[in-house]
């Protein structure tokens, strides 16, 4: 039951990268996510979330332990979450709504959203190195 809820999370983490992305900047053409935040939600910035959620997607049907591979999703994900905290706590989200909802909208779950599948990466980590050690 463990490794079919692993590899649901895995697909579910793709599904908000590539899903949500795809979704929210209107295949690419949603300026206003480029603008609210130029750096990381640049179109190139977006295209490589959406090349991790391809990661997650192939790491989905990984049989042997991934444990170091979900440890490396774990630190990518913190780092949008203190990249999504250091922009909501410089800029204002109102305006980002004013600029376009679908951006606003983004704009506010995207750190929330890579917290939680964080918190779901550091699980793995943990529950296949606890597997690892019993092996042994």
């Amino acid at each position: 039951m463990k490794n079919k809820i692993v590899k649901l999370g895995f697909i579910a983490a793709a599904a908000m990268n590539i899903g949500g992305v795809l979704f929210f900047s209107r295949l690419f053409t949603n300026t206003a996510i480029n603008e609210a935040d130029p750096v990381v939600m640049s179109n190139f910035g977006l295209l490589m979330i959406v090349v991790w959620g391809l990661a997650y997607l192939g790491a989905a049907f990984i049989k042997s332990n991934i444990r170091w591979l979900a440890a490396v999703f774990a630190v990518e994900k913190l780092v949008y979450v203190v990249a999504w905290l250091a922009w909501f706590f410089q800029n204002s989200l109102s305006n980002v709504y004013n600029a376009d909802m679908f951006a606003g909208v983004f704009f506010s779950i995207y750190g929330l959203n890579d917290l939680i599948f964080m918190l779901f990466f550091i699980w793995v980590f943990k529950s296949q190195s606890k597997l690892a050690k019993s092996t042994i």
